[in-house]
């Protein structure tokens, strides 16, 4: 059963349509910007109300909490995290470079804050592997670490100081720019990070943290390398110092990875049949530090414990501010890279379960997060990967969640931490690598992504290649860089193709594509499909020159016997008039139909600007060009489907001294209807078309 459709209307040009149809602007177009000002600006009981809310979220979400719902499953996903986040803060921050409790307290704070000013309610911040990789390589660069040095030295103590005074810098100053872009909006920039992108970049960090982790689990005591080719010149150091493997530690990292790597499948191929995940890391440390005190590891095999972990709540402390200047540019990349990740987290989990986030408060609340934590000896936190599925999986509903994890770190931190003096760091290394499995597997999406665009397949594969060969950093800015790039190149080779007409209807489309469609005699249906601007000017004018044959000859030719028959014309004016005769060759579009039709097959030539985006100066003065050019070779131009600015902006830039008003059409049908017309029954004035 097919059904058919029939409409029986008038053609309509774009100025009939506006006022058949269009809204009453006669009051100005809308309020005043002065207005909106004092609108915005008006203070009331209800106002501040609302901007409270919508500052703190937690006002919001907490009074419609539904405690017998969702209280069982905030709980119990908490206390998962909460469990999961002792191991891995304390891993990451080797990854940072500093001791392993500032990878608790940053564990901590940020998830209090968070819960109080964020709004995605499966989002897990504290530590994460790539944000902390980041900050440990501008700490190294900054505070190198020297050789031969006791860590129960004075000088250790004033070492590790200076350490994490570097890394809370960076944190008060990521925390400073964040805040900086929520008050002027800018919560869209995370936009240009896109998923190929973001996928790539910590598919390719997950290489750099492996590696650097390589000599912690081999039992090496090697210097960190920073800066361009980094992963290479660690690698090679690696492989050169081999004859010096801790046989203990490696012992260790082994049967770590032994048992990490099958429990963390079995957490993910059963993810649906478990309540909850099996906590295999805090089960790991707790056994390992058993192991290690109960051997006295460290002095008779010479493996590098954790340490002094001290227990209390951390007295506020100031950041290193005279490192600004030094950090500034590697925080705005930690900054960035912080925040798309965790938007990008909260914009996954809200999409799936049916609720928005705000893009901007996410930035007042990661911003918020890292300032104030910074006076409490932390470094830059972010939405985690690991511990954002694991919340999600365990059945989190809301931000109440994060009550209980960081309860859970508040035990450890207050009553638990020194019992973890004799936690090897190569247990903590085999957690870090273990815990990037998720990364790694993004491998997986490349054949997808070939499938689907191979423009962002090469997004993700020069990504990922710059990263891994030169440094996160760079790597990123090349990844960003080139997917502009992509963006760019193909606006400016946007495809200008000619339409023609399905048999019997008004549809309209590329003969290139659509065999069986027809032109129209007589008339030449041109549309572009992209923006119009002063970076593609030189194609689009290439392209329709192309296409409408316009090349300097014909123009020329065109010109001079349009000059000689004007010429003859006027000679025989005096004549003509005394006959009672006006000549109207030049004056009306049916005499100009009638004249060029034995000199050109194509009369006409009508711009489908429906793909135009936008027009800018450059590219409406071209336009206006076109049309005089096509002018001059006889042929008469109209426009269809052109949105409102573009018309504006055509209007504004003198194009109506060129082109009639009345050849502006609402759709392509109605300006082939009006033209067919004009040329078939000169003598009549119809306006009404058949659909």
């Amino acid at each position: 059963m097919s059904a058919s459709v029939a409409v029986y209307r008038n053609i309509y040009t774009e100025d009939r349509f506006r006022k058949a149809y269009g809204s009453d602007d006669s009051r100005g177009g809308g309020p005043r910007l002065r207005d909106k000002l004092a609108q915005r600006c008006r203070c009331s009981a209800p106002a501040c109300l609302h901007l409270l809310r919508q500052r703190i979220p937690i006002l919001s979400w907490l009074p419609r909490y539904r405690l017998k719902t969702w209280i069982l499953g905030d709980t119990i996903a908490g206390l998962t995290v909460g469990i999961l986040h002792i191991p891995q803060g304390m891993a990451f921050a080797l990854l940072t470079s500093v001791t392993p409790i500032f990878g608790l307290y940053t564990s901590f704070f940020p998830v209090v804050l968070y819960m109080f000013f964020g709004t995605g309610r499966h989002v897990s911040t504290g530590t994460f592997a790539v944000v902390s990789l980041m900050t440990g390589s501008v700490v190294e660069q900054l505070v190198p670490t020297p050789l031969g040095m006791n860590s129960s030295s004075p000088e250790a103590a004033d070492f590790e100081a200076q350490r994490i005074g570097v890394a809370s810098a960076i944190a008060l100053l990521s925390g400073i720019i964040m805040l900086c872009m929520f008050g002027l909006q800018l919560g869209f920039l995370s936009t240009y990070l896109s998923e190929p992108i973001v996928k790539a970049f910590t598919s390719a960090a997950a290489f750099h943290v492996t590696i650097s982790q390589l000599q912690s689990m081999l039992g090496l005591r090697l210097p960190r390398h920073t800066g361009n080719f980094s992963l290479f010149r660690t690698l090679a150091s690696v492989m050169e110092n081999l004859p010096d493997t801790n046989m203990a530690e490696l012992l260790i990292s082994l049967v770590c990875l032994a048992v990490l790597v099958p429990v963390k499948e079995i957490n993910t191929r059963y993810r649906n049949r478990l309540r909850t995940p099996i906590p295999v890391e805090i089960f790991t440390v707790i056994i390992a530090t058993g192991v290690a005190y109960a051997s006295s590891l460290d002095s008779t095999y010479n493996i590098e414990i954790v340490g002094h972990i001290p227990a209390g709540f951390p007295s506020p402390q100031m950041p290193a501010f005279h490192t600004f200047p030094a950090i500034a540019g590697d925080t705005i990349a930690i900054t960035f890279v912080g925040y798309a990740v965790s938007v990008s987290l909260a914009m996954i989990y809200a999409d799936k379960h049916g609720y928005s986030i705000n893009p901007n408060q996410e930035l007042l609340a990661h911003g918020i997060s890292n300032t104030v934590s910074s006076f409490f000896t932390c470094f830059p936190s972010s939405a985690t990967l690991a511990t954002t599925n694991i919340l999600e999986s365990a059945g989190g509903h809301t931000q109440l969640s994060g009550l209980f994890t960081s309860l859970v770190v508040l035990i450890v931190l207050l009553l638990i931490g020194p019992l973890f003096y004799f936690l090897p760091k190569a247990v903590l290394a085999c957690i870090n690598v273990t815990s990037l499995r998720q990364m790694f597997l993004q491998f997986q999406d490349l054949p997808e992504l070939w499938r689907i665009s191979k423009i962002d397949f090469m997004v993700w594969v020069v990504t990922w290649l710059f990263v891994v060969v030169l440094n996160v950093d760079f790597g990123l800015a090349i990844g960003v860089v080139f997917s502009m790039m992509t963006v760019i190149c193909r606006t400016q080779r946007a495809g200008c193709s000619v339409l023609g007409r399905a048999s019997n209807t008004e549809i309209y489309r590329p003969l290139e594509n659509h065999s069986k469609c027809y032109e129209v005699p007589g008339v030449k249906i041109l549309t572009y499909n992209g923006p119009i601007y002063y970076g593609n000017r030189s194609f689009f004018r290439q392209e329709m020159s192309r296409l409408l044959g316009l090349t300097p000859e014909k123009i020329h030719s065109h010109e001079k016997a349009r000059k000689a028959l004007e010429k003859r014309e006027s000679e025989t004016t005096i004549s003509t008039v005394e006959r009672g005769i006006t000549n109207t060759s030049f004056s009306s579009e049916n005499a100009f139909f009638k004249s060029e039709a034995s000199e050109s097959d194509v009369q006409a030539v009508l711009i489908d600007c429906s793909s135009v985006i936008f027009v800018d100066v450059a590219g409406a003065r071209l336009f206006t060009q076109m049309c005089t050019e096509c002018q001059k070779v006889g042929v008469h131009v109209y426009l269809a489907n052109c949105n409102e600015s573009v018309l504006k902006i055509l209007t504004s830039s003198g194009l109506m001294n060129y082109v009639n008003p009345q050849h502006i059409f609402v759709t392509i049908h109605d300006a082939v209807m009006y033209i067919q017309q004009q040329k078939e029954k000169p003598s009549e004035n119809t306006t009404t078309v058949w659909v």
